[in-house]
């Protein structure tokens, strides 16, 4: 997590530096720049969370569609809810449901064979995956605009970009079916909020589960405390001993092959390699 700075790059301390592995998805720790000017390659640990963070995303969905958090809370203060056996209040199944993914890459390809393990259907909206990859776990490829109107719960999977911010703002929110659910464990920065929170308000959301937040923490204050049938998690989806086992073996193979003068595998900046 420590910030590589230019400060930091262009002290003393790091003349001798000759390469830097960062145990994380991408570096977003480092100054790339700075690096890459001093010809000192930056290498990362793509998808070392992949699925512990796929196996949150579907505990995110399963936990928004039947009410797990917020039967321990009612239970905790000792309200034994049998109202939830009612009809308008019980939750809902996936097998059966259509679950759109927006994004599919090393987390959402996990959870859509996970899904269709439950025997739901899959739509993927992603404009850079090969639809043969999306067929072989039984989903199908679709346009943005197709999957809203036909998705019982959505789950987001994009990268963070400025293409990608507000994908999911309050048009297309809106163009969801009332009563869908909505679960974001990949970036705070991809989802509106204050939209999502006046669909829960309103009814036209059934139920929601987050684990990630733009900005992170939520400050004080925010209504996504207040908010009804909101489940929330502070961004702990990819935090499992697996995880930290994976990238600190694959950050460890990395420096072996730079140390063996073997080619390295995930470069950040391959300029910085002459």
């Amino acid at each position: 997590m420590a910030p590589l700075t230019r400060a930091v790059l262009d002290s003393a301390a790091a003349a001798a530096l000759k390469l830097v592995v960062v145990c994380r998805g991408g570096p977003v720790n480092v100054n790339l720049e700075v690096a890459t000017a001093r010809g000192i390659p930056v290498c990362f640990t793509p998808a070392r969370n992949a699925t512990a963070t796929a196996e949150y995303t579907v505990g995110l969905l399963l936990a928004a569609m039947r009410r797990l958090a917020h039967g321990h809370a009612e239970l905790g203060r000792g309200t034994w809810r049998g109202d939830y056996y009612a009809y308008d209040e019980a939750g809902s199944e996936l097998e059966g449901k259509t679950v759109g993914l927006i994004g599919f890459g090393a987390v959402g390809s996990r959870v859509a064979r996970v899904l269709s393990a439950f025997g739901a259907g899959v739509l993927v909206a992603d404009p850079y995956v090969d639809p043969t990859q999306v067929e072989a776990v039984g989903g199908r490829v679709v346009e943005l605009r197709d999957l809203l109107p036909r998705a019982d719960a959505v789950s987001l999977h994009a990268r963070l970009t400025p293409e990608t911010r507000h994908i999911l703002d309050r048009a297309a929110i809106a163009k969801l079916p009332r009563g869908a659910v909505l679960v974001n464990g990949a970036r705070g920065g991809l989802l509106d909020y204050e939209a999502l929170c006046d669909a829960l308000d309103s009814g036209h959301l059934r139920a929601a589960a987050l684990d990630v937040y733009d900005p992170e923490p939520p400050p004080p204050g925010s209504r996504l405390f207040s908010t009804p049938n909101l489940t929330l998690s502070p961004h702990i989806a990819g935090a499992s001993r697996e995880t930290a086992e994976r990238a600190a073996a694959m950050a460890a193979e990395e420096v072996g092959r730079w140390l063996d003068g073997e080619p390295l595998r995930f470069v950040a900046n391959q300029a910085a390699l002459g």
